[in-house]
């Protein structure tokens, strides 16, 4: 089996980790009043459950899926709190070169992913 296209190393993975941190910081002093959330996590049969889902989807919207897009989001304030940061996952799909760009885009009308399980704490960096 050859590599995935895209591997980093556990050394790249905590210096993106470590470049992020001071972002995160302004959003916890300035924006959430808190530690805010760094991470998600889904189990491996709700990402495989999904994939299936939103591959299906796409097919009855009309795209062949190619990928996913994942986006960072933010719960909203509730009683004044501004919510915990997230990630959610959209499907997406290419469009032809004499459709379109060639390039992916999300699927519209396709649902998301989202609600998987904070970091512990919430604020804990890489790696958990």
């Amino acid at each position: 089996m050859s590599n995935p296209k895209g591997l980093i190393t556990p050394e790249q993975a905590k210096a993106l980790n470590d470049a992020y941190t001071a972002r995160c910081e302004l959003v916890s002093k300035d924006i959430t009043k808190r530690e805010d959330n760094r991470s998600s996590w889904y189990s491996l049969q709700e990402i495989k459950d999904f994939l299936d889902y939103a591959e299906t989807q796409a097919k009855s919207l009309g795209y062949t899926m190619d990928g996913i897009r994942i986006y960072c989001g933010a719960y909203p304030k509730v009683d004044g709190q501004a919510g915990y940061s997230t990630s959610f996952i959209v499907p997406t799909a290419s469009s032809s070169e004499e459709d379109g760009d060639g390039q992916s885009h999300d699927i519209q009308g396709a649902n998301g992913l989202n609600f998987g399980q904070n970091g512990y704490p919430p604020g804990g960096n890489y790696p958990q």
